[in-house]
């Protein structure tokens, strides 16, 4: 039975990716970590250790200790927070990764990395960015998982060392709130739709991104993950596709469940981020090389957020 260990566990995607991970392996297979302190953290996350990725020594110490033979590395600085400071961004982005790559090296670990659409950039096929578009991003974020995926790609083919990665689109929660993205708009909107009947979006109206529900996207981790060595054929990012939507879509299915909502639309810098990035995916390689297939659509994801928010809005 492997033994995990999930970087970057209290984010987007962490949260909701540990939880997963435990209800197959058992709760005590599973490590939290971040570099939040104990006393910071849910209850439900734990066993949580507190963990600077860039402290590569500490790492290595924690994956001895526990005999971990995964990593699930998701620390990172994501996109509109890495415009702000993308110098720090690189650091932790680069630098993480380099260092769960090195002990992977050598431990012989099974490495899942995140990449993201933020490595197309606007001189690809915004329509349907292919497999092997052009990557020509225009943000710090975008660069450094550019980089990262030819480093994975690098270290699979010269030390051999098992590591996969999948190009996710926008991510869709309802248990974690946005974390500096810029489709997070495609969360927020939900919360205040809920609380306030109203919504400012940063991103123009008719702005189209990739985008993809959260549990749409854990699966896609885990059966990337349980594929055969031999199956998983691309080593740098697989690209996968669910959805496809503008903020004035969204607002307009969310508008069937509250006919009151009112959006209204100030787009800031986020805007030449997102206008850089594909309106679409192609991901036949991956539904062609593990089976990969999405189940929500549009309107079912957006009766489920809404379904699980009501709840957490009414006690607040």
């Amino acid at each position: 039975m492997p033994k995990i260990l999930v970087t970057g566990a209290l984010g987007q995607i962490g949260t909701e990716l540990c939880a997963a991970l435990r209800l197959i392996h058992g709760q005590e297979q599973v490590i939290a970590s971040d570099i939040r302190i104990l006393n910071d953290t849910p209850f439900a996350i734990r066993p949580y250790v507190q963990l600077d990725v860039l402290d590569k020594i500490a790492l290595h110490a924690l994956i001895l200790k526990e005999k971990i033979t995964e990593v699930y590395h998701l620390a990172a600085t994501l996109s509109a927070t890495g415009e702000k400071h993308p110098l720090k961004a690189w650091e932790l982005n680069m630098q993480g990764l380099f260092n769960v790559l090195d002990i992977a090296k050598t431990d012989k670990l099974k490495i899942f990395w995140p990449s993201s659409i933020a490595v197309f950039g606007p001189t690809g096929n915004k329509a349907f960015s292919q497999q092997h578009s052009v990557t020509a991003p225009t943000t710090a974020y975008g660069i450094s998982k550019v980089a990262g995926e030819l480093w994975c790609k690098y270290y699979h083919e010269q030390y051999g060392v098992d590591v996969r990665s999948i190009r996710y689109p926008g991510l869709i929660s309802h248990t974690a709130p946005p974390g500096g993205g810029t489709t997070d708009y495609a969360v927020d909107i939900f919360h205040q739709a809920l609380k306030h009947r109203h919504y400012t979006c940063f991103l123009k109206p008719h702005t189209t991104l990739p985008m993809m529900y959260m549990p749409d996207a854990i699966r896609a981790t885990l059966q990337l993950m349980s594929a055969p060595a031999d199956k998983v054929k691309i080593r740098i990012g697989y690209n996968v596709h669910a959805l496809s939507f503008s903020p004035e879509q969204l607002a307009q299915e969310i508008g069937k469940h509250l006919p009151s909502l009112k959006i209204y639309y100030k787009p800031d810098d986020r805007q030449v981020i997102a206008d850089s990035w594909p309106t679409s995916v192609d991901d036949h390689h991956a539904r062609q090389d593990w089976h990969w297939q999405h189940e929500f659509e549009l309107d079912t994801m957006v009766a489920d957020m809404l379904k699980n928010l009501k709840q957490l809005v009414q006690h607040i």
